[in-house]
Order: structure tokens, then sequence, then C-alpha cells
């Protein structure tokens, strides 16, 4: 299989979803026994940082290394994209270099715009929109934790942000229910909860947006929730941390989904804040699972996109 992009999981079919979902599973069990896989040897990826990470620049880092390839780290530094250079010059020149770009950046029409003007593959790290690669990862610490994805629920609660968008997408790719639940004005995108819904159609998927936390987390396998006050928004975080008061996720509320439920969260994470430490440091908690699955997952994606695996 070969993918000609990594942007959204949106863009992907179900059939691409689950074969990246295979093959990460499938790199990582090599990994684990010591079978090298330079699916990329000799291939070079440009990873642009404007917006900065631990564990997107390590993961990324690592994985293609562990492909056999080279990452090339470039920061805000080292490339002014649409500032000193226009995009469509970046993309050009970049295509002539690398076999492969990753962005991490802030705004959504910059990594379009990549893909666009440029004649590589292209893999969203981020934006304020989408975290595509971080539920492919998710979605696959699911998949080891309770053995499917079809036919479970996932309970995201907090803010409205990329991550909950990407959530909707790969819920609804992989056949899961999903209930997100925000405060009032901090509800996800409405084009990207219609986008997902149409998606929902082929699986069966059921997708609830609501304002009440208890209805989203009732009967709920996996829960989820990400900081309050992403990068960008620190002007407001006394006033986000007093809105999302109720919509922190403690044991109360963790306990209204099932017992054998799971809890997630992308990192970093405040704790105290969106979650407190008896969940996110409990039993339930798989967050350095999910966090190592970054690794194992983004391989599969540089896999179809960059190796055509």
């Amino acid at each position: 299989m070969s993918l000609e992009h990594f942007i959204s999981i949106h863009d992907i079919t179900v059939d691409e979803f689950h074969h990246l979902i295979d093959l990460g599973l499938k790199l990582k069990k090599e990994k684990k026994q010591g079978i090298p896989h330079h699916i990329l040897k000799g291939k070079t990826l440009a990873m642009i940082f404007t917006k900065s990470s631990t564990r997107t620049r390590v993961s990324f880092e690592t994985g293609m290394y562990q492909l056999g390839g080279f990452p090339m780290f470039l920061s805000s530094n080292d490339i002014q994209l649409g500032r000193g250079e226009s995009i469509y010059d970046t993309a050009n020149v970049l295509s002539r270099f690398v076999d492969g770009i990753m962005i991490r950046t802030y705004d959504h029409q910059d990594v379009l715009d990549l893909a666009k003007y440029g004649t590589v593959p292209v893999i969203n790290g981020l934006t304020d929109l989408l975290h595509p690669c971080q539920v492919m990862a998710d979605l696959m610490t699911v998949y080891e934790h309770k053995g499917k994805l079809e036919g479970l629920k996932l309970a995201y609660i907090g803010d409205g942000n990329n991550m909950t968008h990407s959530l909707l997408y790969g819920c609804a790719k992989a056949g899961m229910d999903i209930s997100v639940a925000t405060p009032k004005n901090y509800e996800p995108d409405a084009e990207i909860v219609a986008g997902a819904k149409e998606d929902a159609k082929q699986t069966g998927s059921n997708i609830v947006v609501t304002y009440d936390p208890v209805e989203a987390i009732s009967g709920a396998d996996v829960v989820c929730t990400d900081t309050w006050v992403s990068m960008g928004q620190e002007a407001e975080k006394a006033e986000r941390i007093k809105v999302f008061g109720d919509y922190q996720i403690n044991a109360d509320l963790f306990a209204k989904s099932k017992d054998d439920s799971i809890f997630i969260h992308c990192l970093p994470a405040y704790r105290g804040y969106e979650v407190t430490e008896d969940v996110i440091d409990g039993p339930r908690s798989v967050i350095f699972d999910e966090a190592e699955n970054r690794l194992h997952a983004q391989k599969a994606v540089m896999a179809a996109v960059m190796g055509g695996e």
C-alpha cells in the first residue's frame, strides 16, 4: 500500500487506516524481537518544527533512524515558512533534496500548501486543527489493550481542539463510538464533526457531542482528555481553568466509565488540572504505552508514504 500524504485521518480509507494500525503493530513486534526493518534505507526526511515538541521530534528522529533513513531537523530558526521564503519555493526546493517532509506547525494551511506545491510526501506532525499521528498511536494502544476497536466507546472530556478533531476522525474510521463533552463555546469544529459523521456511516460508529461530561463518559471503554491550555493559549489560562473545572477527569467522574476502562492522554499532562494524579498514575492509565506507540505508529506512516509499505 502506498499513501501519497498523511495529513488527516479523514483523507484515508477505512482499509488504509487498518493497514497502518496493523503495520505499526508489526514493526513494533519486529523491533522488540531485534529484527531490523530498513524500509527507508538511503532516504531523508526533512522535519520542520515551527512549534516545539518532545515526543514528536524524538519519535520521528528515532523512527526514521530505525527504518534506515536519515532524519533532518529544521527549526523555525533554520527555515522561515511563508516569511523569509514563500511556501511555494520552500516546497519545491526541499522536494529536490529530500524524500519526505514532516511538519509540526500552527497553521494547517501550511501543511496543505507544502503537499500542494511539493513533489514528495508530506506528514502532518501536528497543526492547530489536527493531530493525526497522535491519534494513530492512541488507537493502536487501545487495540493492544482491548483486542479490538470496532464497537468500543471512547469518551473525550475537555477542550474541542486538534486532538478532539483527529479522535473524531479516527474513531469514525475504526468503527468506535465517540462521545465528546466540552464546555459551551469550546466545542469541536462543526465541519469536522460533520465530516466524521459522514465517515461513521461507513463503519457504524456513533458520534455524540454534548456539554455533559457524565453523559459522555458513561459506559466508556476508553477515557481521554488533553491540556486545557494549549501552546499559544497561555494568556487564556486563568479563564480556561475556571471554565473547565467541571470537566476534570477525577476518580468520581472516571468511576462512571466501565470498570475495565483505560485512560489515555497525549501528554504533556498537567496533574491537578485536566486529570488528577489518582487517575493518570493509576493502574488503568496506559499513557506511557501510548507515548511509546508514537514511535511505532509514525514508523508505519513513514513506511507507507515514503516506502510504499
